[in-house]
């Protein structure tokens, strides 16, 4: 990584700034992290009561979730993005880039019973067997609500937060943005199918799991991202200040 943590901070940003775009947002709440040391636990987050849309790569605030005084310095982030996002990168080190929102369709499914992303259509198959679901609500992340979210996404991309949202956690920003994006797609298919009442076509294991390995193999989050880069730098290029 670059030492002045310049290209994270860039990318981070572009993923408030696009996130507000598809309104992926809510009001200032919800929270973006990108772990910047080997061991997760120091991460770029999010400062208290900016709006997605406005947030640029000099604002985001260094955290430390081993600094049990961090809430009480004058730059203390929102305090379920300090519990949530601090007990996720000091668990899951391997989640280098933690997405957090609360975008209309993940947050129907997770407010359902029956939560479980069906594979019904190419983007919904991309999910196969790769989300992890809390089934436990029991209140906002904070404390051990955040501590027991941060046991629950193993090796998965994406944790439906049940009667909460979504998060998903990848290496890198651009592969965490684009499991949100497709996720976020995913959902909406699966609820206007619903919506119709008719009976799902719901693909074999078979089929499921192998057009999920292709998603794998294929992988374009990279070219995605860069995209989205440059229509910023044409459109708002401020995301880099």
């Amino acid at each position: 990584m670059n030492h002045d943590l310049t290209q994270e901070r860039e990318d981070l940003a572009a993923a408030f700034r696009w996130a507000a775009r598809l309104n992926m947002h809510e009001a200032v709440a919800n929270h973006f992290s990108l772990a910047v040391d080997e061991s997760g636990s120091k991460f770029l987050l999010n400062p208290l009561g900016m709006h997605f849309s406005e947030i640029s790569a000099s604002d985001l605030i260094m955290i430390d979730a081993n600094n049990k005084d961090t809430m009480n310095q004058p730059n203390a982030p929102d305090p379920t993005a300090w519990a949530i996002h601090s007990a996720l990168h000091r668990n899951n080190p391997q989640a280098r880039c933690i997405l957090h929102a609360h975008p209309k369709y993940a947050t129907i499914l997770s407010s359902l019973d029956d939560k479980e992303m069906k594979p019904i259509d190419q983007n919904t198959m991309r999910f196969y067997e790769r989300v992890s679901i809390d089934r436990d609500f029991s209140g906002m992340g904070l404390g051990r609500e955040a501590e027991r979210l941060s046991t629950l996404l193993g090796d998965n991309p994406v944790l439906l937060m049940g009667n909460h949202g979504v998060l998903t956690a990848a290496k890198t920003v651009a592969s965490a943005f684009d499991e949100l994006y497709y996720f976020e797609k995913s959902c909406q298919t699966l609820i206007g199918a619903y919506q119709t009442g008719q009976k799902l076509h719901i693909v074999s294991h078979k089929v499921a799991k192998k057009t999920a390995q292709q998603w794998q193999d294929y992988d374009a989050s990279g070219l995605h991202f860069d995209a989205l880069k440059r229509i910023l730098d044409k459109e708002e290029p401020d995301y880099k200040n």
